[in-house]
């Protein structure tokens, strides 16, 4: 299973479809599960710290959990593909965190396993939703075997 928990809605109807559409493609694969945590709008420090306490109430004990961190460690579709395929023979759930405007809290990091970033470069929460499930899709993708753009 897949799960993502990320700080804030989507507004745009142009995203939501994109999201929709890859909920729906990634069905063949796994189950996925989308959570959305508030986004708080009081001062950046106090911000991190209640959106990390509404992120970790939806974190269980034995799952996986990587962190979505400018910091993080870049791999190219190849070896993310390996590494989910590794985490997913370990534990029974992967759980990706998308962080708030502020970045993740200490804690959220600390409860985390593994640190990914996709780039250097800052993305709309929003759209980085949809690029984080167009990867996951293409994970799917490239562990059985089958053709998909690159």
């Amino acid at each position: 299973m897949i799960k993502i928990i990320c700080v804030g809605k989507i507004k745009e109807k142009f995203y939501r479809e994109a999201i929709l559409e890859y909920e729906k493609r990634l069905q063949k694969y796994t189950k996925l599960e989308i959570i959305e945590v508030p986004d708080f709008s009081l001062d950046p420090s106090y911000n991190k710290e209640r959106e990390g306490e509404h992120i970790l109430n939806h974190i269980k004990e034995k799952e996986y959990v990587i962190t979505l961190n400018i910091k993080g460690t870049m791999f190219d579709s190849i070896s993310l593909s390996e590494k989910l395929q590794e985490i997913k023979m370990r534990a029974g759930t992967v759980t990706f965190i998308i962080g708030g405007s502020n970045g993740l809290s200490d804690a959220v990091l600390k409860r985390g396993n593994f640190s990914l970033s996709f780039s250097k470069l800052t993305f709309p929460h929003q759209l980085f939703r949809i690029i984080l499930l167009e990867q996951i899709y293409r994970s799917f993708k490239i562990e059985n075997n089958e053709s998909y753009h690159k």
